[in-house]
């Protein structure tokens, strides 16, 4: 159940009903910015009515309630103006991991004379082998912000730790959660008091309820700027590098208000395939796409296998765009032209 306050209501009141919920030992979150109180049980909605701190309240069978539809109808995400989930198409673009400042300047350059508005890209890099590049850290952090200030660009990049929590929160517009963190509830329930965007990936043995309630943790520690993000899920099959889910984009949409975009990069493991994949994705109703683009692939140092170059991203937008203007849709791409880059 989610109960809402009166805005104007009075301290003690507050508190009269929590201590109704304290005697009876009903477990209940407080959320103050809100001015909610999120409770797992519905059963005393006849009890809990009467209180004068009671504004209303909703009961929601599920146990994410803050990501449940039941509690809001659609959430639009605002990143220094450009919104997710606002029924443009969203595209992120950008290398896996930031290697040098020529490579990350000459794809934000592009990026951004293609009118895209985000660049991705990671300085800190989980890999499974340790003997594999893992980021340039800080300095790969300095080097895409500085690139995407240049050229008008948003950054989305990867908190691995709450270690270097500051350090991506001081160089990143929207932070990034990856699939194996989808479950370190800890670096979820920190990240949910933070007020900048984060996109969450599904973990790649999630299930639908689970991935749901990890933005659970994020939204009920205060952030509602959550954007889900679909990168594929595991499976038996060694042909792919994962199963990309794209049934789970209406799913979402039935289950919850968050926005959802599709990785096709790391959904179908390989260049040839993310064409193909972003236009699925597109065409299934995805807010946006999160896709890996290197001025050289054969050259990358991680994921160079699954990133596209310049032309064929090229020829993405192009498919993507005019399969958007046949369902009477848009990219953000095409909203506005260049931007001036910023000084």
């Amino acid at each position: 159940m989610i109960i809402k306050l009166k805005k104007d209501g009075q301290e003690a009141d507050r508190l009269i009903l929590f201590d109704f919920f304290k005697k009876n030992k009903i477990p209940f979150h407080y959320l103050s910015s809100e001015q909610i109180v999120i409770t797992p049980r519905h059963t005393e909605i006849e009890l809990v009515q009467d209180f004068s701190a009671v504004d209303s309240y909703i009961a929601i069978p599920t146990n994410y309630k803050l990501a449940s539809k039941l509690y809001k109808n659609k959430t639009v995400v605002s990143v220094n103006g450009t919104e997710i989930g606002g029924g443009l198409f969203n595209v992120m673009a950008g290398p896996c991991s930031v290697e040098h400042e020529e490579q990350i300047f000459s794809t934000a350059e592009f990026l951004a004379s293609k009118g895209v508005k985000f660049i991705r890209g990671g300085a800190y890099k989980p890999r499974t082998s340790p003997y594999s590049f893992s980021g340039l850290g800080v300095d790969g952090l300095k080097l895409l912000r500085k690139a995407a200030d240049q050229y008008g660009l948003n950054v989305v990049t990867e908190i691995l730790d709450l270690n270097v929590l500051d350090e991506v929160m001081n160089y990143s517009d929207v932070l990034q959660v990856g699939s194996r963190n989808m479950h370190n509830f800890y670096l979820l329930r920190e990240l949910g008091k933070v007020r900048k965007p984060v996109l969450l990936k599904r973990g790649f043995q999630a299930k639908v309820v689970e991935w749901l309630l990890s933005a659970e943790y994020l939204l009920s520690g205060g952030n509602s700027e959550v954007i889900l993000c679909e990168r594929g899920i595991r499976s038996f099959d060694p042909l792919s590098r994962n199963v990309l889910d794209l049934g789970v984009v209406p799913l979402i949409k039935e289950l919850s208000h968050l926005p959802v975009i599709i990785d096709p990069s790391h959904g179908t493991g390989a260049s040839s395939r993310v064409i193909p994949a972003s236009m699925a994705a597109a065409a299934i109703g995805a807010d946006g796409i999160l896709v890996e683009v290197h001025p050289n692939p054969a050259q990358a140092l991680s994921d160079g296998d699954q990133a596209i170059s310049f032309i064929q991203f090229d020829e993405l937008l192009n498919n993507t765009q005019l399969l958007l203007n046949a369902l009477g849709k848009h990219t953000d791409t095409q909203t506005s032209a260049l931007k001036t880059p910023r000084l």
